[in-house]
């Protein structure tokens, strides 16, 4: 059994003398995902039974879905390209792959006899058409506040929420797992992604953005920047239950992450504090000449009061010059001591100044 090509041109108007029944996609709202075909039976069967789809009997698969028709339990025909088709139960099936479903022959092979309709096994025909368009306007949400380790603030206490999109990119592994136990005609994406799979998805969320902050170092409040990242992490993490179970693939998140008011009175205070280190860092780096003039300044002060005399004080104000000067040599690549080196003829010590920084003896 199998679909040909109908003749292009060929109407409706004149299908009740051509074909015996004419099988349709009936009206939806774009919120239906599953949806089985209406047959109108035509003049051309005058005696029509009721579940079969007569030889000769004419199939239109729509723009942006997939059709299938399934045997006695068993999906037999497939079609992704729009069109019109004749069934023919004496041919092989045809499979007319469209779009992109590759290797959907070997998805059907891989179903097999699995749709029983709630545990009965089915005995008839039916023809479904799958919506392939992108669902979008999926919300979720957090429902407790989590604890999250972020690399700049620690620990914080977030809440998130958003939207994201999905496709069907299997629709056979789609029916087969979907209509095996739930026998309906029409089918929702909340009948799909209502329940179960909406709690997966939320409890996912929050792997997601731990991952993320963990792998890529990203602080909580930078995370709803990387949808790329997010939604190939999601397909991961959903992988099981979503796309292997039925065939659902995650095309966009939007996400946005906020930490609750305890948390934010942390942030605050860190925020101002690295925001300090920084104003203290640049003006350092702008102000160092002046830094180093309001020191040496500051020093002499204080050696014009030392008890122990003025000379004393100078004397110590000399060597932390000393000392900060071999340090700016240093930095030049120029060594402290060299072939103009000075010693202290008391104690024998090197000397760069005028006093010795052992024993206090005056250098000449």
């Amino acid at each position: 059994m199998g679909l040909i090509k109908a003749v292009v041109g060929s109407t409706s108007s004149v299908m009740g003398d051509q074909f015996k029944e004419y099988v349709t996609l009936p009206e939806t709202g774009n919120h239906v995902l599953v949806q089985r075909g209406v047959v109108e039976h035509g003049k051309g069967n005058n005696n029509p039974t009721e579940g079969i789809i007569s030889n000769g009997s004419k199939i239109v698969v729509p723009q942006g879905y997939a059709m299938m028709i399934v045997d006695n339990g068993a999906i037999k025909e497939f079609s992704a390209e729009p069109g019109e088709f004749i069934w023919d139960s004496s041919t092989e099936p045809s499979v007319f792959e469209g779009g992109f479903f590759k290797g959907i022959g070997e998805s059907i092979k891989r179903v097999g006899n699995r749709i029983t309709y709630g545990g009965q096994a089915a005995r008839d025909q039916r023809v479904y058409y799958v919506n392939l368009l992108t669902m979008t306007g999926n919300k979720f949400g957090s429902p407790n506040s989590e604890v999250v380790v972020d690399p700049v603030y620690g620990s914080v206490e977030i809440t998130f929420f958003g939207e994201y999109s999905f496709r069907v990119i299997e629709p056979t592994t789609l029916v087969a797992n979907l209509l095996g136990s739930m026998p309906k005609d029409t089918v929702t994406c909340e009948d799909v992604v209502g329940g179960q799979l909406k709690l997966q998805f939320s409890n996912k969320v929050s792997t997601c953005i731990s991952d993320l902050m963990i792998l890529e170092n990203l602080s909580f409040n930078v995370i709803q920047r990387e949808k790329e990242k997010i939604t190939e992490k999601m397909n991961g993490l959903l992988d099981e239950s979503w796309k292997s179970q039925y065939g659902l693939e995650i095309q966009d998140v939007v996400i946005n992450v906020n930490a609750t008011e305890e948390s934010k009175e942390i942030i605050r205070n860190v925020d101002s504090e690295i925001a300090r280190e920084k104003r203290r860092g640049d003006l350092y780096a702008e102000n160092s000449s002046g830094l180093m003039a309001a020191a040496t300044a500051s020093a002499m002060e204080n050696a014009s009061s030392n008890e122990n005399g003025a000379m004393m004080g100078f004397a110590g104000m000399n060597i932390a010059s000393a000392a900060g000067g071999s340090a700016m040599e240093a930095a030049k690549g120029v060594g402290v001591t060299g072939t103009n080196a000075k010693f202290c003829s008391q104690c024998g010590a090197p000397v760069t100044g005028n006093f010795c920084s052992q024993c206090g003896n005056k250098i000449n």
